[in-house]
């Protein structure tokens, strides 16, 4: 699931965010993703005393040239990887969240493009962690897609331990085995074939009544927006695609509906209290939204 939605999130111009404990792979997975894609890629760790500028980047006075030039940050890239972005300050949250979100950044009065293709993944620790400034609402919207990673199962935490005494866990072991399947070129013309993908109105009105619901669930205080109609569309297309199909249908818009919802509705105060949590809202909406 987590493969799928980075690779449908990539292609359709969107971004992923995802939230999970420390030690669940989450670096490791992005920097596989981005070699086998031939992306340049770059990480930044969250931490209180980063200020916008060590992201984005800063003009700077050089003498020889008599002129300023601009010193690139780390947001200057194909593939951006933000680990644990809600122990940034708001502040520059929301200057990384609009470069994310415009795909160019302006300083000092000078707008820069940022490279294309452009993709980004942020990652967050639970709300409940000390130190941490959770996303608000608007910043959340701006991510196509919210995935949970949780700890693995038994089965697979034996797994682990096993390629861990093979010595096949480093890294270097993973890089070297790697090689690009595809190019920045390969993946924009999947993107072009996802823009040929038919979508008839009884789709569209699928798609509408989903998010409509979220607007008049008793459990829910904030409904989605219209971006996540918008992600829901685009996320659907690209589902069909990557299937071999010129048409989208009703299972790829419930699949994918959880990723697109969850970090875009808000619960009311009783129903958190409660334990009602948004992807249980999100699976009963599902279960009684029909296809017209």
């Amino acid at each position: 699931s987590l493969i799928e939605e980075i690779f449908i999130s990539m292609i359709s111009g969107g971004h992923l965010l995802i939230e999970g404990v420390p030690g669940t792979a989450k670096t490791t997975i992005c920097k596989i993703f981005a070699r086998l894609i031939d992306y340049d890629f770059k990480r930044v760790q969250g931490a209180v005393d980063l200020q916008p500028a060590d992201i984005i980047g800063v003009r700077i006075y050089d003498r020889n040239k008599s002129e300023f030039i601009l010193q690139q940050g780390p947001i200057f890239t194909n593939f951006l990887m933000v680990d644990e972005m809600n122990r940034l300050t708001p502040k520059t949250q929301s200057a990384l969240l609009e470069a994310m979100s415009e795909r160019q950044t302006t300083i000092d009065g000078t707008t820069y493009p940022l490279p294309d293709p452009y993709f980004a993944i942020a990652t967050q620790n639970p709300h409940e962690a000390e130190g941490t400034f959770p996303l608000i609402e608007s910043q959340c919207d701006r991510f196509m897609f919210s995935t949970v990673l949780a700890h693995l199962d038994a089965a697979s935490e034996l797994e682990i331990l096993r390629r861990e005494r093979a010595g096949e866990l480093d890294w270097k072991v993973y890089r070297d085995r790697i090689a690009p399947l595809l190019s920045p070129a390969d993946v924009a013309a999947m993107a072009a074939t996802v823009r040929e993908v038919r979508v008839d109105e009884a789709a569209l009105a699928y798609i509408r009544d989903i998010v409509l619901a979220t607007r008049s669930h008793g459990d829910i205080r904030l409904g989605a927006s219209s971006r996540a109609s918008i992600a829901l569309l685009r996320g659907s297309m690209a589902r069909a695609a990557m299937n071999n199909r010129a048409y989208v249908i009703p299972d790829d818009t419930r699949a994918l509906a959880p990723a697109v919802l969850r970090h875009r509705i808000l619960l009311t105060r009783e129903a958190a209290i409660t334990g009602v949590t948004a992807d249980a809202v999100i699976t009963e909406i599902l279960e009684t939204v029909g296809v017209s």
